[in-house]
């Protein structure tokens, strides 16, 4: 049977998830496998494991557990080893990088912010600021909708307005709330948001770091914006050297 791996920890860490349930179904028990001052965090990995919403809740709950009561490396969701024995070994082979990433990462976590533009408000603020677009507009009401060629001007004119507010939002957005945060990572672009941005933020912080959140939402009322957070520090885990022959084990990193 090949070994899940949901995090790394140190052997310390005071809550350490033991006897909760994990991926599969039914759900495998969470055990708790020490080599070297360092704690894998572990259960047996069903068959057949794909990313369905009920195992990577079952991932996300078990590193919550972990990362409530210390710094948690988290693995990605899939990371597999062949046995118990095969951890231990990359536990004992990176000791040293993951005993100065859990120290660097001790008592912060990840706030992921993701924003999207309120349509019809960035409408209202490109035509504000676009006298040639405004007259455009105003030309094709006076005659009954224009021609084609003119609403499809306006129509490519808006456009562009709209992207190149798109990365001046997004720019202004990660100013305003990079000095509540320690870090800053920006995540790859997705469908419907403009901005995808993960902070880390000491965990005694939390609070002006949402604070500046709100903040950032009053200054920018034609944004709507996603926080998810606290989580582990899945975008400031730095990989480590290349796992051991033998080994499906992923480096510690995090997925959205």
């Amino acid at each position: 049977m090949s070994t899940y791996v949901y995090g790394i920890a140190a052997a310390s860490h005071p809550s350490l998830p033991k006897d909760m349930g994990g991926v599969g179904d039914p759900p495998r028990p969470v055990r708790i496998l020490k080599q070297d001052g360092l704690a894998a965090i572990a259960s047996e990995a069903p068959e057949g494991l794909r990313p369905k919403r009920r195992d990577l809740l079952a991932h996300q709950n078990v590193l919550n557990k972990a990362g409530a009561g210390g710094s948690v490396l988290p693995m990605r969701f899939g990371s597999l080893a062949p046995d118990d024995d095969a951890v231990t070994q990359v536990l004992v082979e990176r000791a040293e990088h993951y005993l100065e990433r859990l120290t660097a990462l001790d008592g912060r976590v990840e706030y992921n912010v993701k924003a999207s533009h309120d349509q019809e408000a960035v409408l209202h603020r490109v035509m504000a600021e676009n006298a040639e677009m405004r007259a455009l507009a105003e030309a094709n009401r006076q005659a009954g909708g224009g021609s084609y060629d003119d609403r499809l001007r306006l129509g490519q004119m808006i456009a562009q307005a709209v992207q190149g507010r798109e990365a001046e939002d997004a720019a202004e957005l990660q100013s305003l709330l990079e000095p509540a945060a320690e870090a800053v990572s920006v995540g790859p672009e997705s469908t419907g948001w403009l901005a995808n941005l993960s902070f880390l933020v000491l965990r005694e912080s939390a609070e002006e770091f949402l604070a500046a959140v709100e903040e950032a939402r009053k200054s920018s009322p034609h944004l709507e914006l996603r926080v998810n957070g606290p989580l582990p520090p899945y975008s400031f885990v730095e990989p480590g050297p290349a796992e051991p022959a033998g080994t499906t084990t992923g480096t510690a990193t995090g997925e959205e």
